[in-house]
This record gives C-alpha cells, structure tokens and sequence, in this order.
C-alpha cells in the first residue's frame, strides 16, 4: 500500500524514477513516533522531542508586553516633541549658539610724569584676553603690584572671569582698572566651524590710573638703598618721599622687592618658590608694614612737648658729660647710668637736636636735677598727637600700627613689672618698646615741616580729597626753634652729610639698637627740603646692619639729592 502511495506521489510530480528508489529503503518508523519506537531514541540529544506550538496564554502576555513598548514610545514621543518640544528646540539652539566672554583691557597705570608703570600686551591669537607686563623700573613692585589672568576649566569654559589684582595700586583699585566684560553669540555648524558671530553687550575697558610717583625718584631711592645693602651688609632698606602740602607720595620703595612679571605669568614655579621662601623677605613691604624702633628721629617731637608745656626755653643749656648718673634707692652702690653716645658740653635746645644729644633729651623727657621732665603719660600724649601708632589710612593693604611703651604696656608684656624711670628715659631717645612705620615717620617729619597739618597720604594726583586729618596748633616759634634744630643738624651735627650748595635742607638722623647684644643697628634719616619754604619731606631706614657701619640712610638721601640736582632741579626750588 505504501509502495502505491509512494508511486502516485512521483507520477503527480513527474521525479525521475531514481528518486522513488533513493528513498525505497526508507523505514516507516523513521517518520511515525509512537510509544513502540520512542524507548529507542536519546531525548539527551534532542532526539524524537516532538516541537509543541505556544499556548494562547504566552501569546497573549506577548502581544501585552509589545503593545505596552509600543505605548511608551509613543508617549515619549509626545513628551519629546509635544510637552517638552520648546525646551528641548532651545537646547538645541544653544547647542548651534555659543556664548563667548569679551573680556574688558585692564586700564593702565602712570606715574605723574605718565611713564607706564603696567601696561597691557597685545592679545595673542590663542588668548581669548590681554596679557600684563610691568616696564622694568626698580623699586615699584610694591606700590605697584601684581595680578592673576581669569581662569579657565579643561572644557575652555572661565569660572573666574576678570582680572584680579593681588597687590599695591593692582589691588587697591581694581575696580577701576577693571572695567566691565562684554558678551559675543557665535553660530557654529554641526562641524563646529563658526557661520556668524554678533555683539550682544559691548565691553567696557577699565580706567587708566595715574599716580602721584615719579618713577625716576623712586629708583634711584631702590637702586641706591640696595647697593648700601649689599655692600655694607643691611638685611633691607625701605624709603618714602612726600609732599607736605598734600600728602602725595613721590616715592614709596622697599628693598627687597618681588618680580611682578613673574608672578602674573605664574608659570616659573621654581623662581616663585625662590621669593616665598626668601628669609629677606621680599613680599614684605618695609614702608607700611615694617615697624622699627626709631631711635633719635623722635626728638623733634620731645622738643615741641617740651616747649608747648613751658617746661623749658629754647635758650636754656643742660650740661652733657657722656651720662646721667641716677641714684638707686634699693642699692645706693648700684646707681643706674645712662649713656649719652658722646660728651656734648652744654647744649641748648638747637644744639641738642643737631648733634642728637641723648643728656639733652633724658632730662626734658624724664627730669634729672633741676630740670623737670615730661614723663612718660605727657610723652604718650604727644605721640599720639603726632599720630605714631595709628595707620595713616594711605591706600594699600597691609600697613600696620605703632607701638608706644607705656606702664600698662608693660606690664602686659613683662608679667605685671612697674613702670620706673629709666624705661622715660629710654623712650624720650626712640627706644625701648617704641615702633613705627618709615610712612609714619615721613608723616610727623610733614608736620613738622607744614606746621601742625597731619596729612593722610596718597598715591593719586591731587592726594586724598581731605588730605589735612589733624592740625595741632602750636605757637609758630616753637615749630621754627625745631626746625631750626633740624637745619643745624644738617650744617655741623649728626646729618652734616646733607650740606649741599644746591638745596637747604633741614634733616634729623637716629641709629636704633637691635638685638640684646646691641651687635645690629636700624639706621634712621629723616628731614625735609627746601628749609625756607617746605615742600617734600623723606623718611629712609636701612634695616639691621652691622653696629659697626659708618655709612647708613643719610648716604642714601644724599645720593638721592645730588641725582636730583642733575636730573629734576625742579624739586629742590
């Protein structure tokens, strides 16, 4: 039967008769499964496993799962462009439009004579803002200062979007110098490559700044400070140079100073480290943030309290032997002596100002015999009058106040000591515990020199709006016996270095111990100029040298003035 079938089926489809022989020997329980031939089979190996349809159930959970996907795309379709549609066009928009940062040129800073002391570089092709670069004048670091460029992220986006000035005039005025960012749109195609660019907000470039410096003066106060300190020894030196009408700053200096170039680069590590860890410490600015014991510059101001409390005339002399012998009523074999630094003779008031007598001063600051002294609550009073401990209020960061000794002062610092004479006598010379700043010192000189306005400086053209602080009203001859002193110190006393042809100048020296053994000295000048009709005051300190120089701050001033005569006449008529 199956032979027939077999037959049939090649006939209808008209095979070769070999086919129907390929397959005669084919045996039917290769095709039928039943239960007599399926113990034969490995179902190990997937053999006789008859392939079963899926069930409705499965189908149905199929057709759910793709209808539920069908759905979410669908609404997140809707979501992307229907709800969502105008914020995520903006995106795209801001994708193709790129904000860019139009940064502001930093205003550049004069001197008075409109020398450029911070100057800007012209932008290079890859920055998107201008460099800065100090010309090389000497001696303007501090006043000056440095600054640090915005600051970019790795994608190129700024989160520090100006200029910052870190120091001096830099800082000070930085708003100013600053001015004000600008604002770019630039279209790029999907290759990045900018198709249009448009201004939205223009920049605005900082203001210029012009100083009341003069470069010149003030470098060759560095230069000159900095071979004294090099040659004979001086950790640092420090100048100021000032107008005693207004209170404009001509010269402000400190010895050593930084490199400011190198510091805006930020890019020289090793010479950066180099001036941090410097024991000179060049970041230091000496005029306003050094404080120094003044010694003898503060006699001037002993004399005028002594004159304003009539506790002496000009014309009186006290007799100086070398020192004042004190006796000591604990132990009368143990008498306290205080030396002067030489024998004098007899002096008056003039005299002891010019060749700096200390016997002088010991006795209208603190009495001995029959001359009544001020005493140290009076001595305070007229330092403070003079304004010796308080800031000047001058522009820059970083200036300090003074210190006065006084009883309470000591007994803060020496664990409840009493206040005895000879800590008077110490003070009414410039010592002990007494500190000021060389702008401080340069102040008290302008008043003197203007008589009584204490003025505020400035580093601006013009000086500060209110530059006149404080007048202390004194009777006019007691100002011109000082000034008188001051001049006579220049014509035979301790400043006689100063005695030019070309200027007259009145000036006042003070040499400061340093240290207990008395090794180092603080080497004071102070004065003013002309004599007749004052104009510019100076404080000069060259710090901690060798007690025994014989050169110190008035060769500095008198470097100082002989440039002058040559090169700037103008300031000395």
């Amino acid at each position: 039967m199956f032979r027939l079938i077999l037959r049939k089926i090649k006939k209808r489809l008209d095979l070769p008769a070999q086919v129907g022989r390929k397959y005669q020997d084919i045996n039917p329980e290769d095709i039928f499964l039943d239960s007599t031939n399926l113990p034969g089979f490995e179902e190990h190996r997937f053999e006789g496993r008859i392939e079963r349809p899926m069930g409705r159930k499965i189908f149905l959970i199929l057709k759910i799962v793709l209808v539920v996907v069908i759905l979410s795309l669908v609404s997140r379709l809707w979501v992307l462009s229907i709800k969502q549609g105008s914020i995520y066009a903006q995106i795209s928009e801001d994708n193709r439009l790129e904000q860019t940062l139009i940064f502001a040129n930093r205003g550049l800073i004069y001197d008075r004579n409109m020398h450029e002391l911070a100057t800007n570089i012209i932008k290079k092709e890859d920055s998107d803002f201008a460099g800065r670069f100090y010309p090389p004048f000497e001696g303007l670091s501090h006043t000056v200062g440095y600054l640090k460029y915005p600051i970019a992220d790795r994608t190129g986006v700024y989160y520090e979007k100006n200029y910052r000035g870190r120091d001096g005039v830099e800082r000070a005025y930085d708003d100013l110098l600053r001015g004000r960012n600008g604002l770019k749109l630039r279209e790029t195609d999907v290759f990045g490559v900018v198709t249009s660019e448009s201004v939205i907000e223009k920049a605005i470039d900082g203001k210029s700044l012009i100083l009341s410096i003069d470069a010149r003066l003030t470098e060759v106060f560095y230069q000159t400070i900095k071979s004294l300190a090099q040659s004979n020894g001086f950790v640092g030196g420090t100048a100021v140079l000032m107008d005693v009408r207004t209170g404009e700053l001509l010269a402000l200096t400190s010895f050593p100073e930084y490199n400011q170039n190198i510091l805006t680069a930020g890019t020289d590590q090793d010479a950066i480290s180099t001036m941090v860890n410097s024991p000179s410490k060049p970041f230091l600015n000496r005029a306003i943030g050094g404080l120094y014991t003044p010694g003898s510059i503060l006699k001037p101001i002993i004399a005028l309290a002594a004159l304003n409390e009539k506790l002496i005339s000009p014309e009186k002399q006290i007799l100086s032997t070398g020192s004042i012998t004190v006796p000591n009523p604990y132990n009368p074999s143990k008498p306290s002596v205080f030396k002067d630094w030489k024998a004098h003779g007899w002096t008056d008031m003039r005299k002891a100002l010019a060749v700096s007598s200390d016997t002088y001063f010991y006795s209208i600051g603190g009495g001995f015999d029959d001359q009544k002294g001020l005493g140290i609550t009076v001595l305070d009073r007229y330092f403070q009058l003079f304004a010796l401990t308080e800031k000047t209020g001058i522009e820059l960061l970083g200036e300090v106040e003074g210190v006065i000794p006084t009883p309470l002062w000591k007994k803060e610092k020496f664990n409840n000591e009493i206040w005895r004479l000879g800590d008077t006598y110490i003070t009414a010379i410039g010592q002990y515990g007494t500190q000021i700043t060389p702008l401080n010192a340069a102040r008290f000189v302008s008043t003197i020199a203007n008589g009584g306005q204490v003025l505020k400086p400035s580093l601006i053209i013009g000086g500060s709006p209110e530059p006149v602080l404080n007048i202390i009203e004194f009777d006019d001859k007691d100002w011109k016996v000082v000034r008188e002193g001051m001049r006579e110190s220049v014509t035979y006393g301790t400043s006689v270095g100063l005695n030019v042809p070309y200027v007259e100048v009145a000036a006042k020296t003070g040499t400061a111990e340093v240290g207990s053994a008395k090794l180092y000295v603080n080497s004071w000048s102070v004065g003013f100029f002309p004599f007749q009709h004052p104009k510019y005051a100076w404080a000069v300190v060259m710090e901690r040298g060798p007690s025994s120089n014989i050169l110190g701050a008035t060769s500095v001033v008198r470097q100082l003035l002989d440039w002058m005569s040559v090169n700037t006449p103008e300031y000395l008529e």
